[in-house]
């Protein structure tokens, strides 16, 4: 049975068209994916994010407990609200999922978690809590909206209370604080997003959400849906967790190693077949691609290497860039000339670091 968020009804108003993601009756876009994209990379848009799982976790073992579970080093999270992007591994050195880890205090942190992956996730980290006692509680009373855009924390500060607005001013990247809303709405405010552009992720109360939705869009905020959330978060160079990583992935060949501390003393799941992919270098790797001919690359598609082939994984048109731009699985140590195969026709493609898009620019190199 397909499942809706609390504002389905006020996307139809809108004018959304509807699509399954995940198992979710979603908006793909509401009139012009190209013209949401844009929105958000020159002033403010806002997305429907409600069907990611909140996950809070209680209990005087909490810190150990994600010791053990994440790759990344929650040792790093030392002031109340910081957060941390982090993986949650196999034993194999898999992604079973990404997700952003909150401290709240020694004995709450927060998850936010994918959709998709909702089931397997609450699954494994209920197994894997059982040990340390921890307290693991699903939030489904809870929804949530992003704002993203050089405008938008502008437009979100500009409906908090007075007294809180200088505190979500100065809120630094990958943080987090609780406000309220002259209104009376009370949010989970972080400064955090999935776009490559400046913004909040607000979780707050679903039975509010409606009042909070309809007051970003008298402020200005245009909603986009899913299409444009999409293509940004890909010239953002942001991984989109099973297309470009899963279980049979790790996190150095989905070009995540910066999300994985190998601390002294520290034994994570799946640490000892990272630190000997470290060691001797991951089997495969993740690049980036970006093609001047006419086309789009898409997910499936053969990449040709001089080591070998591997295959698109995500793949778009960039509206920002004007060209076609994709993230690739190749073999480790493929250089040299890159080729996709295009309905059997071999087109040259340029390898290139991502992100393809940093604050709205195309990255150096990128366009030529």
């Amino acid at each position: 049975m397909t499942q809706k968020t609390i504002l389905n009804d006020a996307h139809r108003a809108l004018g959304a068209k509807m699509v399954d993601f995940g198992g979710w009756d979603m908006p793909i876009s509401y009139g012009s994916q190209l013209d949401e994209h844009h929105q958000v990379r020159r002033d403010a848009g806002m997305f429907d994010v409600s069907h990611m799982t909140v996950v809070d976790l209680r209990g005087e073992q909490v810190r150990p407990f994600l010791r053990h579970l994440l790759a990344n080093s929650v040792d790093k999270l030392k002031v109340p609200g910081k957060a941390l992007y982090t993986a949650m591994l196999n034993p194999q050195g898999g992604v079973i999922d990404d997700l952003i880890v909150y401290y709240m205090d020694e004995a709450f942190f927060r998850l936010v978690v994918n959709a998709a992956t909702r089931e397997k996730d609450l699954a494994w980290i209920t197994e894997q809590a059982q040990p340390f006692d921890v307290q693991v509680s699903e939030r489904p009373e809870f929804a949530m909206v992003a704002v993203q855009g050089p405008s938008a924390r502008a437009k979100v500060i500009g409906l908090l209370v007075e007294g809180d607005r200088t505190a979500a001013e100065t809120l630094s990247r990958f943080a987090a604080l609780e406000t309220t809303t002259t209104a009376g709405v009370p949010l989970f405010l972080a400064r955090t997003g999935y776009t490559g552009e400046d913004g909040f992720e607000v979780v707050l109360p679903a039975e509010q959400a409606v009042a909070f939705w309809n007051a970003l869009l008298e402020a200005g905020v245009r909603p986009a849906g899913l299409g444009a959330r999409d293509t940004l978060r890909l010239e953002a160079g942001m991984n989109l967790y099973g297309q470009d990583m899963d279980e049979t992935v790790s996190p150095y060949e989905a070009a995540m190693g910066w999300t994985v501390a190998l601390d002294e003393g520290r034994d994570f799941i799946g640490r000892a077949v990272l630190e000997q992919q470290k060691a001797d270098g991951a089997p495969r790797q993740l690049i980036g691609l970006v093609m001047d001919e006419k086309g789009v690359l898409r997910h499936g598609q053969r990449v040709l290497t001089e080591q070998g082939e591997g295959e698109i994984l995500s793949g778009t048109f960039s509206p920002t860039l004007g060209k076609a731009i994709a993230f690739a699985r190749v073999p480790a140590g493929a250089t040299g000339a890159v080729k996709v195969d295009i309905r059997g026709r071999e087109v040259p493609v340029r390898v290139v670091k991502f992100p393809f898009v940093r604050e709205g620019q195309p990255q150096a190199g990128i366009l030529e």
